[in-house]
This record gives C-alpha cells, sequence and structure tokens, in this order.
C-alpha cells in the first residue's frame, strides 16, 4: 500500500487526461466525408436540391402517397414560377430583429441564412455568429413545408414559389409576422407566416390553409434540418462539434451523431418530441405541436444529413380554413430558454451522465454571478463553496495520507522482512494496519466520492455559454478560450508541485518516483490548450486545498499526531 498515493496522483492525471481526449471525440474534428453533389459559383445554387422526408418511413401514420411524394428531390430551378409580387428578381428576403438576422428563400420558404445578432464571431467582432449558412461547404438550412395528396411541397413540378409584400422586415416594436403567400388554380391557398419576438430566438411557424376547392384537401405538415457532412476547419484544441440530437416521449434526450445517420436511420412515431443539431454554444430545433403524435425522420442524402419529422395528416374540408403550426429554434444553449420551449431541449446543454449534478452547480454559479457581475469571479466563488463543502472529505483524506506516511518506515522494514514473500507481506501488513487504526483505502474513498463533484463542475464550465467571450480581469478577457500568456496553466503547474512537496512520497521505485516528479509538467503542458475558465477552476481548487491541507496537518500536530 505504499505506492497508494503515487497511484491517485497518476489516476488523477489519466482522468484529466480521459476528460482531454473525451473533449476531443466530442468537438474535435471528425473525419471528412466529401459531399456528392458540386454546386456552381453561386452560393445560393447550394439549396438546389430541397429534399423532403424520405420515401421509406414505415410508420402507419404516414399516408402513402406522402411516401411517394417524398421520393422528389426538386431542383429550384424546376419551380421558377414568376411570384405574385415581383420583388426586382430577388427570391430571399430579409428579416432582421434584435436576436436574428435571416434570410428566407421564397422558394419553399425555407431559412437559408440565421445570424446571431447578440454573438459576434470573435470577441468584439463586428461579424454576428453564423448559425444557418447557405455557401457551398458548410451548407446549413431549415426547411418546412406542407406534403400530403395536396399539399404545395409535393408537388412533383417543384416547391412552391411564395409571394410576399415586401424584400425586407424590421422588428420595430415587441412582434413581427412575416406572412408568405402561395395559392393554385384549384383554390387552394396557403399563408405560411414565421412569428418573432423581441429577445427571443424562437421562431412561430405557421400554415394557415383554406380550401376553396369542392374536394376535401389533405396536407401534412413536415420540418427539418439540412447539413452538408464535410467539416468546417477547426483546430485541434478548439475545435467545433456539430452533430443532430432528438426527443421522444419515452427518452427525453438523446444524441444522434452524423455516422449514426448511415448506420441506424431515425424512424420513430412519438407524442411531441423535437429534432435538432447541436454546435458547441448552439442548438437549432424543430419542435412540433407537444399535443399529437409525430413520426421523426433521418436521412444521409447528395452529401447531406437531414433530420427532421412529419406531423399527424389533416383533412380541410371544402370552404374550410385551418392552421398548422411549429417552433423553431435558432440561438445559443440557454437552459432555461429551451426547458420552457419542450421537454428535454435544455439536455443539449450535453454535461453528460453527471447532469442530475452539474445542472445544480450551474444554477449556483448563476446566482453568484449575478451577485458579483463576473463569470471569473464566480468560478472562484463556486469552486471555494465546493472544496468548503467537501472538506470534511478532504480532512478524512490527507490525514489518511499522513498516518500511512508515518508508517512507511514499518512497512520498509516488513519488506526487507517477508521479500518476495507477498502472502506473508499481506497478512503482516494488514496486521499492522489494524494495530496502528489505519485504513489504508481511507484516502481513496474521499477521493473517489469527490470526482463526480469536480467532475460536473468541469463539465459545466466547458458547456456553458454564457461562459463564451465573457471577461475575468487583466489579460483573460475569454474564459471560453485558452489564456493567451499562458499564465494560468503555469500557476497551476506550480500549485501541482507544491502539493506534492507537501505530501512528500514514500514511494521507492525510481520509475514511479520520476512519473510524480514530471506530473506537474505533464499537467501544464495539457492545461496550456484548455479554456481559462477550466484552467483557473482547478488552480483555486489546488490552492484552496494546499491551505486545507497545512490546516489540516497542523491540526493534526496540535493534538499529538505525527504527520512525517
Amino acid at each position: 500500500m505504499e505506492s497508494q498515493r503515487s497511484f491517485l496522483i497518476i489516476g488523477l492525471a489519466l482522468v484529466s487526461f480521459l476528460l482531454w481526449q473525451q473533449w476531443q471525440v466530442e468537438y474535435g474534428p471528425q473525419p471528412v466525408e466529401p459531399a456528392q453533389t458540386e454546386f456552381s459559383d453561386d452560393p445560393l445554387s447550394a439549396l438546389a436540391t430541397n429534399s423532403v422526408p424520405s420515401a421509406t418511413n414505415s410508420q402507419p401514420s404516414v399516408p402513402t402517397d406522402i411516401a411517394q411524394a417524398s421520393t422528389q428531390d426538386v431542383p429550384l430551378s424546376a419551380s421558377a414560377q414568376t411570384p405574385a409580387v415581383e420583388l426586382a428578381s430577388d427570391r430571399f428576403i430579409s428579416v432582421d430583429t434584435d436576436t436574428l438576422s435571416l434570410k428566407i428563400d421564397l422558394v419553399g420558404g425555407d431559412i437559408v441564412v440565421a445570424n446571431l445578432v447578440k454573438f459576434p464571431v470573435t470577441q468584439g467582432s463586428d461579424d454576428s455568429y453564423s448559425l444557418l449558412r447557405a455557401e457551398n461547404a458548410t451548407l446549413y438550412v431549415a426547411q418546412s413545408g406542407l406534403v400530403g395528396s395536396n399539399g404545395p411541397d409535393a408537388n412533383p413540378e417543384g416547391r412552391p414559389l411564395y409571394s410576399t409584400n415586401t424584400a425586407d422586415f424590421k422588428l420595430n416594436g415587441e412582434t413581427l409576422s412575416v406572412p408568405l403567400y402561395w395559392n393554385n388554380e384549384d383554390g387552394l391557398s396557403v399563408t405560411k407566416t414565421f412569428h418573432f419576438a423581441r429577445n427571443s430566438h424562437a421562431v412561430g411557424v405557421d400554415f394557415t390553409v383554406t380550401n376553396a376547392t369542392a374536394e376535401t384537401a389533405q396536407i401534412q405538415q413536415y420540418a427539418q434540418l439540412k447539413q452538408t457532412l464535410t467539416q468546417p476547419d477547426g483546430n485541434m484544441f478548439m475545435p467545433t462539434y456539430r452533430g443532430a440530437a432528438y426527443s421522444t416521449q419515452e427518452t427525453r434526450y438523446e444524441k444522434y451523431s452524423f455516422g449514426d445517420f448511415e448506420d441506424d436511420a431515425l424512424r420513430l412515431s412519438t407524442l411531441g418530441g423535437w429534432v435538432g443539431m447541436l454546435e458547441h454554444y448552439f442548438v437549432s430545433a424543430w419542435v412540433p405541436p407537444q399535443q399529437q403524435t409525430n413520426t421523426l425522420y433521418s436521412k444521409i442524402f447528395n452529401g447531406f444529413a437531414i433530420i427532421g419529422y412529419t406531423t399527424t395528416p389533416e383533412a380541410i374540408a371544402p370552404g374550410a380554413t385551418e392552421t398548422v403550426s411549429s417552433t423553431l429554434y435558432l440561438g445559443p444553449k440557454d437552459q432555461e430558454t429551451l426547458a420552457g420551449i419542450a421537454r428535454g431541449l435544455d439536455l443539449t446543454v450535453d454535461y453528460g451522465i453527471l447532469f442530475w449534478i452539474s445542472q445544480p452547480l450551474f444554477k449556483l454559479l448563476k446566482i453568484l454571478h449575478d451577485l458579483v457581475g463576473n463569470w471569473g469571479l464566480a468560478i472562484v466563488l463556486i469552486t471555494i463553496i465546493v472544496k468548503g463543502a467537501m472538506y470534511w472529505l478532504t480532512k478524512k483524506q490527507y490525514e489518511s495520507f499522513a498516518k500511512l506516511r508515518v508508517l512507511a518506515p514499518k512497512m520498509q522494514q516488513l519488506k526487507d522482512r517477508f521479500g518476495d514473500d507477498r502472502q506473508k507481506m499481506s497478512q503482516a501488513m494488514m496486521e499492522m494496519y489494524k494495530k496502528e487504526k489505519v485504513n489504508p483505502m481511507g484516502g481513496c474513498f474521499p477521493l473517489i466520492l469527490q470526482m463526480p463533484i469536480f467532475l460536473a463542475l468541469y463539465w459545466v464550465l466547458l458547456e456553458s455559454v454564457e461562459l463564451r467571450h465573457a471577461d475575468f480581469f487583466l489579460w483573460i478577457t475569454d474564459l471560453s478560450v485558452k489564456d493567451p500568456f499562458f499564465v494560468l496553466p503555469i500557476l497551476t503547474g506550480a500549485s501541482m508541485y507544491f502539493l506534492q512537496k507537501l505530501n512528500p512520497t514514500t514511494v521507492q521505485d525510481p520509475m514511479q518516483q520520476k512519473i510524480m516528479q514530471w506530473m506537474p509538467v505533464m499537467m501544464s503542458i495539457f492545461f496550456l490548450w484548455f479554456p481559462a475558465g477550466l484552467v483557473l477552476y482547478w488552480l483555486i481548487s489546488n490552492v484552496i486545498t494546499l491551505v486545507q491541507a497545512k490546516f489540516i496537518y497542523r491540526s493534526m500536530e496540535k493534538r499529538g499526531i505525527q504527520t512525517h
């Protein structure tokens, strides 16, 4: 047991390395899969293939006519009819609110560009972060429409060309509605309306269908997110994660990688639910009506990953008007907002299996930020609170280490006496532990109990969009990226060195000694590329541990307990 502490330190280093490795798995660049179609130099020509739901959906709620219509992937050029209202030959309209800057394609009424006004690309930049994109290499759009035997998106000649009264819409009051109009010669008319609200990233989408024909009209709403599989540029340590997720009545949240699209295509019928695509701090999500049965689907098509849903079919009687609705969220992973939109949508802030610990810690972090107004100070305070709450575990851990260190000479005597006879050696050590009233695992259990808390806080600091571009002080102007001058990593390595000196090892093996001596250096190298907020948390935790250990050892010595 004399090398117990060295194994614990090595274990901590291994956990840190595994965390870094998992971070690379989650956020690291994936193998590039080339698109199967080529586009022209016009960036918006990348939208030339507008897919609708897959024909292979086997759910009984999807009628045959919709499945047949869904096989059509119609080039936009095939549907280039003359619009009812001329827009200077421009088929794209602009919508600007206090949170979103959008481009909507009048062919199909798809949102093809979505810039997040309040989130610059880089700190201090005038350019907004682009969530939905129309560029060839990074195509990412939100599509929606009506299929079914009478749905305008099921027309084999092409998707509907909507008209509108103006090419530019701006939010001036508290709300904004953007209506798009379509009708056919038979007397079926559709108004597709986008609803926006101030200080909101949620977009309401309504389809109001008026049936002026003599026959019952059959329509079915669909919505999907389509994104190219080719990867954007990124470096090894600060890449952009992309993938999908969905929710059903049985499963609140399920992560769904692009690799799963090919291996296990999604075909699920559920009450409510939602589908989404994720990036590190941002999410786009379609939320269908939550009180009806919807069918979730996914597929790979022409180099695109597509995830979406179809709703319950609607029958509209002659002379009747019906409205079907859905919600599109385009914005940051704000947990409180997402939780209010749909069940499980807040879990797109992916804290992993420790979410039940991470979520309360995040709430505490927000409370502290509200008190001090600085996310860096909030990290310092929450680390102090967490370390303070677990002081009794730290006390047991260091008392156990101290007692084992005092027994080191006796353990060496046992080794010298019994040599390679492991059985006698183990028996003698257990008798010694019993006599000295020392638990050889006393330092392990407190550490094991603390690890879930520290790991949960780690994921809070890594995943929370609130830390994006949040400053601390002096040179730390963004807690979500590495320390530009590497001061925090160096200080963290120094704190690990002093922790080692405070707890001199009893390990005799030269290799283990060298590993432990170089551990602070190795960890400092890892920390060089970690986000500054994470390194700050680790540094403060180490400093507090140093103070606590000094206090614990001094208290033991006052009680006459030898510590070294």
